[in-house]
């Protein structure tokens, strides 16, 4: 079995489209729509992929307490200096729970947790 993709209920999907190409660095792969009130995206290539459906009959969406998505980055201080640029905060950490990790936690406009880590060799 291989894992395709996480799929997200999103508020807003032009603004979340935003977040996740500008922000976590994913690629528009395809957006349609699927109905007249709904509209998938699907981001990413290779094995991190993420399906984003936005459905207007959907409201008030909670999803920010299910759901982590974890990213691997090269470095946690440029990432820091990034999200500093963007005006990004930061809700937990940088922590380094061992020697071997250190990562932080952000949110994106759905209130879904974002991992950024640096894995150490």
């Amino acid at each position: 079995m291989k894992f395709l993709w996480t799929t997200l209920l999103v508020n807003n999907m032009d603004e979340s489209l935003k977040f996740y190409e500008e922000i976590v660095g994913l690629k528009l792969v395809e957006r349609f729509q699927a109905g007249p009130e709904m509209e998938i995206s699907f981001l990413g290539e290779g094995e991190t992929k993420i399906e984003l459906i936005c459905n207007e009959n959907l409201t008030n969406l909670d999803s920010g307490n299910r759901v982590t998505l974890g990213f691997k980055v090269e470095s946690l201080d440029e990432m820091i200096n990034f999200l500093n640029e963007k005006e990004i905060d930061i809700i937990t950490g940088p922590i380094e729970p061992n020697p071997r990790i250190k990562y932080l936690i952000i949110q994106d406009p759905n209130g879904v947790k974002i991992q950024f880590a640096q894995q150490m060799a």
